[in-house]
């Protein structure tokens, strides 16, 4: 890079959800002393607030490795929150962020996924499961909102990729996900 350029800025985009009782649904919740930091209120979820795993964060500043350490919300607090989002909101992001989480988390795909949940939150699945039955009614095969949403990002990400298949595990993703949590279990 010549004398003078400067470097291309990136740029990140960070999304927050709370589940504030003292704020209307959807509202944006502003952080003490910050000027544009908030959270979208997500009321009545919950579950990402009671699943926090701690996250080390790694960089390098001027040749000085700094860490840090976050909460962060765990893999089933998570889905449920986003199966909650996705019954409320009806955005394609959430259609998109439940099927790519199931398909490619770290814990290895969907079946730890349903089995962090029923781990963690085993005797609540009751409470939601209208939330499990209207993701599958959206998933409910390759041309529903839900595989096109995640089908459609995907694309955008990698061109490649054939935008049916994409669909398919997608609709395979959720309907093995909600028969792993709506079925009766000890």
């Amino acid at each position: 890079m010549a004398l003078g350029e400067s470097r291309p800025r990136t740029r990140i985009r960070f999304e927050l959800l709370a589940d504030l009782g003292t704020q209307p649904a959807e509202a944006t919740v502003s952080f003490d002393e910050c000027d544009a930091l908030g959270a979208v209120n997500l009321r009545g979820t919950g579950f990402a607030s009671r699943d926090v795993e701690v996250r080390e964060l790694r960089t390098r500043v001027g040749g000085v490795l700094q860490t840090a350490e976050i909460n962060v919300t765990g893999l089933g607090g998570f889905l449920l929150a986003k199966c909650a989002a996705a019954r409320s909101r009806r955005k394609p992001k959430d259609w998109y962020d439940i099927a790519f989480v199931l398909l490619h988390n770290d814990a290895g795909g969907v079946d730890p996924a349903a089995e962090a949940i029923r781990e963690r939150f085993g005797p609540e699945l009751p409470s939601v499961r209208t939330s499990l039955d209207d993701l599958l009614a959206n998933f409910a095969d390759p041309t529903a909102q839900g595989p096109r949403a995640y089908a459609e990002q995907m694309r955008i990400e990698h061109p490649d990729l054939d935008r049916t298949v994409l669909a398919a595990d997608a609709v395979l993703a959720v309907e093995r996900f909600h028969d792993l949590l709506a079925r009766d279990r000890p």
